[in-house]
């Protein structure tokens, strides 16, 4: 277990730890050990999704681990392409999962470009059913968060974006803010160049890599942040940061790397 506890965040239907194990990219027996060594080592938060087409190792892992369920934050998403399936797609999520529930259900990218509020009515009526504890979005916008919440009175919980230091958009952190939506960062290395400066200097300061101080300014801004990796040692140094903060000045610094 790690040596500090998983900061939470809080949601509708329960906490989320702010920092994940994502499964994007990871397939047949690779993703059940790397989900594996994830709970071992003491991650707490898996994410997942349909289309990503490993659930079911997802749910070999869960069902054999001898972890409760209630102790494990589980998200799934649904293919855009499944609106109008989605009570269909939803249970053979739980059956491929081997649970009776998600704690976060994801819309994985808006259908055809589009907001579609009557998708977002039908996650409503899963999570009042209790098959879901929270719902939310991922790569919406502020503009398409805003017509579910016309059309329903009801914000996501959480929206899912693509989210480094060169995303770095203090304006739309505090618009989703406004509305109480949680945000989710993926992708957090993919496009940021860890020989910046601000990053590399903060690493020196705490003997820690420039890929683990990317992942802690994730959690200093309170944004979910969901590294994924199959290198045991990968995803060990990934947990690591929950062993060290950022100052002020450090986050700062590394702010102005966005666009």
């Amino acid at each position: 277990m790690p040596d500090s506890p998983t900061p939470t965040l809080s949601l509708p239907g329960g906490a989320i730890p702010v920092l994940g194990f994502g499964t994007w990219q990871a397939e047949g027996s690779d993703a059940e050990l790397a989900v594996s060594a994830a709970l071992q080592l003491g991650y707490r938060h898996v994410d997942t999704a349909t289309g990503y087409g490993n659930e079911a190792q997802v749910g070999r892992v869960l069902s054999t681990r001898g972890i409760d369920r209630d102790d494990v934050f589980l998200t799934s998403k649904l293919p855009p392409d499944h609106a109008g399936r989605e009570r269909q797609t939803l249970a053979e999520s739980l059956v491929a999962l081997t649970t009776d529930h998600l704690d976060l259900w994801l819309i994985h990218w808006p259908p055809g470009k589009e907001a579609r509020p009557d998708v977002w009515q039908r996650f409503r009526e899963a999570r009042d059913e209790g098959l879901v504890r929270s719902i939310g979005v991922s790569n919406y916008s502020i503009a398409q968060i805003d017509e579910l919440i016309a059309a329903t009175g009801e914000a996501p919980a959480v929206n899912q974006i693509p989210y480094s230091p060169v995303d770095h958009d203090p304006a739309l952190l505090a618009a989703h803010r406004e509305r109480g939506v949680v945000v989710e960062g993926y992708s957090p290395l993919k496009r940021t160049d860890l020989d910046a400066e601000p990053i590399v200097a903060a690493a020196r300061a705490h003997g820690v890599t420039p890929a683990q101080v990317v992942l802690r300014w994730h959690i200093e801004h309170d944004v979910v942040v969901i590294p994924k990796s199959v290198r045991r040692e990968r995803i060990e140094e990934n947990l690591a940061v929950l062993g060290f903060t950022l100052t002020p000045d450090e986050v700062a610094a590394i702010d102005t790397l966005g666009r």
